[in-house]
């Protein structure tokens, strides 16, 4: 088995007013691993992912990215390699154009001229959306918005791309559309989502959190259908799905 791609130890933090929101989180994906992280609201989920590249600093315990600490001394190199999706796309788009979005990141780590205008045709074009490269973001449907966002992380050719509710408030076709894009890409992903059925479409491994800790960790399907651990961590399926007869996790194409 390969270095983890990502690893976490006795992640600790508490909020200003007092509030513990990491207890102790542990856990490490390897390269190419695609895994769902589930759980309640209020079990820390953002708050874990907001420590993957700097954002936040934990009380104790550390992050490791590749061998690599995060560390304020390493944000830099950090933020390249972890790229996250926030739920709300207009938190990444704010240029005139969605080319200029795309360019933003990659243009601020030095990256200039032909090589800066292949990065963002080949993020736009991995993510179906490069038809619109001169369009104004805020022009576009909340899906439309919400590939454009990955686009803005793949551009900077990471390590692991993390995503924070991704299919949230999309209709059908805006999320199977999702679905298909991020099926297509060769990338360790880490996906937070209260979409049971896209964790499971998506990714073979899942991961439930609950109290600011990892309390389970296994084959998405092996974990949606156990009854007695869902309804401890306040995880329900919708009405009629059965895990045990959905289609297997799909994998990016060999």
């Amino acid at each position: 088995m390969s270095a983890p791609a990502l690893e976490v130890r006795g992640l600790e933090y508490a909020y200003p007013d007092g509030t513990q929101v990491l207890r102790g989180a542990d856990f490490h994906i390897h390269p190419g691993e695609r895994v769902a992280l589930l759980g309640p609201n209020g079990a820390g989920k953002t708050t874990l992912v907001l420590h993957l590249n700097g954002i936040l600093t934990p009380d104790g315990g550390d992050v490791t990215v590749a061998g690599l600490a995060v560390q304020p001394r390493t944000v830099k190199e950090i933020r390249r390699r972890v790229g996250i999706v926030f739920q709300d796309p207009d938190d990444q788009l704010f240029m005139t154009t969605v080319r200029q979005d795309v360019a933003f990141g990659p243009a601020n780590y030095g990256v200039t001229g032909e090589e800066l205008d292949r990065r963002v045709m080949g993020a736009l074009t991995a993510v179906g959306m490069a038809g619109v490269v001169d369009r104004p973001p805020h022009h576009l449907s909340l899906g439309e918005r919400r590939r454009v966002a990955v686009a803005t992380v793949l551009a900077m050719n990471p390590e692991i791309l993390v995503l924070d509710e991704p299919s949230s408030n999309m209709d059908p076709a805006s999320r199977r559309e999702l679905a298909d894009v991020l099926a297509g890409l060769e990338i360790t992903l880490l996906m937070i989502t209260h979409d049971l059925p896209y964790a499971l479409e998506l990714c073979p491994r899942a991961m439930i959190m609950n109290h600011g800790r990892i309390v389970a960790d296994g084959p998405t399907a092996a974990l949606l259908g156990d009854r007695e651990l869902m309804s401890a961590n306040r995880l329900e399926l919708p009405l009629g799905f059965d895990p045990s007869l959905a289609r297997p996790e799909r994998l990016p194409a060999p």
